[in-house]
């Protein structure tokens, strides 16, 4: 039963999405910040017209889950005017993560090309920030991303990946992706080794006190000048899981205000 349940949370928390057609920009009103409801106005002006002349932005899914999972963050970024694609790991993210990130290269070519982009900007839950990473790292993304958001990525690995093998019933029952996200992997030590943040790419991190498949939760930061949230820092009431990092609103102004290159200004009160 114990495994079971693990299996359930790990399930429905790192969400997978199939690809979408691309949206057009729908301009809307933005979130406010917690501040003041003027400044609030001020800024969703502001966050709505830079989101129209911005980047197509791709939210790279997680491992494991139907596409409706990412559709609330997805229609967050398309009513705040930015150009939306979902994309979905292949065979549900289960195999190398090297592989998914090959393929993941071959979508990004297809949004730049339909879109007459340069760049894309990628907005990646848990596992699938390791395949944009990798992308980046090792497969030229560092001249075609132009604002990299990751959300519960496990960095440098989380023990939750080593759960079936401490029950005794092998290395994370044979899943490969789940394997490489242990910490200390051979795919996590490469990844990791030198720049963290390597092209021209403005990285950033978010992560929660609550998340419960990212363990330490500071495994979902990264180096080498990163900007690193942590939402509890700024909203410490704050209750946001893992899966919760997609559906969040605070997290969402974290992830519009990294794509509209505005200064990290969570608002603790957002649906």
């Amino acid at each position: 039963m114990l495994l079971r349940k693990i299996l359930a949370v790990f399930a429905a928390s790192t969400v997978t999405a199939a690809a979408v057609a691309l949206a057009g920009p729908s301009p809307a009103a933005a979130a406010a910040p917690a501040d003041s409801r003027a400044a609030a106005d001020s800024s969703a002006a502001t966050g709505t017209r830079a989101a129209a002349a911005a980047n197509p932005v791709i939210v790279v899914a997680g491992l494991s889950t139907p596409a409706l999972g990412y559709e609330p963050l997805a229609a967050r970024l398309r009513a705040d005017g930015f150009r939306v694609s979902i994309y979905q790991l292949p065979g549900l993210g289960f195999g190398d993560i090297a592989d998914s990130a090959r393929a993941f290269s071959a979508y990004v070519d297809q949004v730049r090309a339909a879109t007459g982009a340069a760049r894309v900007d990628l907005v990646a839950h848990s596992e699938g920030g390791l395949v944009s990473r990798y992308l980046i790292r090792n497969l030229g993304g560092g001249t075609k991303v132009g604002r990299y958001v990751s959300l519960g990525t496990p960095h440098y690995g989380t023990y939750v990946a080593d759960i079936a093998k401490f029950l005794g019933l092998g290395n994370c029952l044979g899943i490969v992706a789940c394997q490489q996200m242990a910490i200390g992997s051979s795919f996590l030590t490469a990844l990791n080794d030198g720049d963290d943040t390597p092209g021209d790419v403005r990285w950033t991190a978010v992560r929660t006190l609550q998340d419960e498949l990212v363990r330490p939760v500071d495994n979902a930061t990264l180096a080498d000048g990163a900007t690193n949230v942590l939402i509890q820092s700024w909203c410490p009431l704050r209750l946001v899981g893992h899966l919760g990092l997609v559906l969040d609103g605070t997290t969402y102004t974290v992830v519009r205000g990294a794509l509209t290159d505005s200064p990290v200004r969570p608002d603790c009160y957002a649906l």
